[in-house]
């Protein structure tokens, strides 16, 4: 696959760090949404032990990952926390398609620390959020031009007449992990992330769940990226399919279509 506008020193960089990594030709290179961290990282585990090979995982925002595939970075499968974001590679050819398919479904809720004494909000029509916030408070969330936790929950928000109350008020983050950091801190009074990313830590707690009425269905699309790996890809994605995956996912809070 020939690289575009992913020059030269930096798609050298990228593979001096694979190969630093220790990455084989055996070894599955997969690029996933950072609400997937955790999930991923344990089905990773259960692949190598199951002696399928290893997984190399690269997380981050759907968005970023997606550019940088697009990009020439080296990738074998793209998991995204959006349609999207796989779209975006799609139409630009960089998708196996027959590989394509829907594979987890989420849920958005607000948060504050688990300290807090924040009551617990009715996520309804007209409900104000900044009235959470105090005097100098701010949401937390992904970057709503962007990440898609973001993406759905400014269309929430929108749908719920909501977001003109709180658009002024928000600490746009670079994907959903780092906003559920924030809330850990203190550092922010309200967040908005998935359920999933809620569900793995006990310095937050839910204060309010979205109707999923509000917003596009949640889907987590995965596939093959072109110019990869295609054995051991399809190998992973096969495996991301199977009954002690599925278990995996549903442990950390995960739809699996």
């Amino acid at each position: 696959m020939k690289p575009t506008r992913f020059t030269a020193p930096l798609l050298a960089v990228a593979l001096i760090l694979l190969m630093g990594l220790g990455v084989a030709q055996a070894d599955v290179v997969v690029f996933a949404a950072a609400s997937t961290t955790n999930a991923v990282t344990e089905i990773g585990e259960l692949y190598a032990a199951r002696n399928h090979g290893r997984m190399v995982p690269s997380f981050a925002s759907s968005s970023t990952l997606a550019k940088q595939i697009g990009n020439g970075a080296p990738a074998d499968v793209y998991l995204s926390a959006n349609t999207k974001w796989m779209n975006y590679i799609d139409t630009k050819g960089l998708v196996t398609k027959e590989s394509r398919f829907d594979l987890l479904n989420n849920r958005i809720v607000l948060i504050s620390p688990s300290q807090s004494t924040l009551p617990d909000m009715d996520v309804t029509q007209g409900f104000a959020p900044s009235a959470a916030l105090g005097k100098n408070g701010r949401l937390a969330m992904g970057d709503p031009d962007h990440v898609p936790a973001g993406m759905y929950g400014k269309k929430a928000l929108e749908t719920l007449h909501s977001w003109d109350d709180v658009k002024d008020r928000l600490a746009p983050m670079k994907d959903v992990r780092a906003a559920l950091v924030l809330v850990e801190r203190g550092e922010a009074p309200l967040g908005l992330v998935y359920a999933t990313d809620a569900a793995i830590s006990n310095k937050v707690r839910v204060v309010g769940t979205f109707p999923e009425t509000c917003h596009p269905a949640i889907v987590y699309p995965v596939a093959a990226v072109k110019g990869g790996n295609s054995t051991e890809a399809k190998r992973f994605l096969d495996f991301l399919r199977t009954p002690e995956a599925r278990a995996v996912f549903e442990k950390y809070g995960f739809g699996v279509k």
